[in-house]
């Protein structure tokens, strides 16, 4: 395992891409409506992206035809815009990008309520954010990789949530996916010490119901085989001295 650190130079890099990225977020979320179609949200991000002199990281990536990972209800991760998926009330919509500035890449993900949804639903929200938001409180220098991993596990499996085991978080900077692996379940106590300068990508998935997941016959798109709902929330990370600071904020 080759763990990249980054210096403070490489970090501010890191940290004016994930401004970046949070600004096309911003754009993207009065968007997130009934009526409104997947596509739509995939073009107003292209524009976004190219106006902060970015390029978008997932396009291209393995093969991915576009900006935008756009996750509608039972779809976990790594659903496809598409101009014929029209949103509709109730929906919920995990919306994942990628920016690179200057050869540094960011990556975040936040799962949307499209207008009123049900209560079990929004408490699926609730709670995955909250996951996230905890797990980034463990990014201590001397902490361990999995007191991350098993805060995220605790917290949502203490609601009857499933977390995801197919898919993870991991090391970023200047590639999309570098070391470590950051698991969304784990055991506390274990898992490489945290030093400074590593990035993170952290990034709960978690489903309503049990946490299988199956991949659609289109080679990307993932849904949960029970059909419950899936929720997903990230952040890119730096671990410093002063403690976690979320780039992608």
């Amino acid at each position: 395992m080759a763990i990249m650190l980054k210096t403070p130079q490489e970090i501010e890099k890191m940290r004016i891409s994930g401004i970046a990225l949070r600004r096309v977020h911003d754009t993207l979320a009065p968007h997130v409506v009934a009526g409104a179609t997947t596509m739509d949200l995939e073009e107003i991000a292209i524009a976004r992206i190219a106006e902060l002199g970015g390029k978008a990281a997932f396009k291209g990536y393995h093969g991915y035809p576009f900006a935008l990972c756009t996750s509608v209800n039972e779809e976990v991760v790594h659903g496809m815009p598409n101009k014929k998926r029209v949103l509709k009330e109730g929906d919920i919509l995990s919306i994942d990008c990628g920016v690179i500035i200057d050869g540094y890449y960011s990556d975040a993900a936040v799962t949307y309520a499209v207008g009123k949804v049900d209560p079990k639903i929004q408490k699926l929200l609730d709670v995955t954010q909250a996951s996230l938001e905890a797990a980034i409180e463990q990014c201590q220098v001397g902490g361990r990789l999995f007191d991350i991993s098993a805060t995220v596990q605790e917290l949502c499996e203490a609601e009857g949530f499933g977390v995801v085991r197919e898919f993870v978080g991991h090391g970023i900077g200047r590639s999309m996916h570098e070391d470590p692996q950051v698991p969304n379940f784990g055991t506390r106590g274990k898992g490489l010490r945290l030093k400074p300068g590593m990035v993170l990508a952290i990034e709960p998935m978690i489903n309503a119901g049990a946490p299988e997941v199956r991949v659609l016959a289109d080679g990307w798109t993932a849904v949960t085989v029970d059909g419950s709902y899936s929720a997903h929330f990230e952040h890119t990370v730096a671990v410093t001295k002063e403690g976690p600071v979320v780039l992608t904020r």
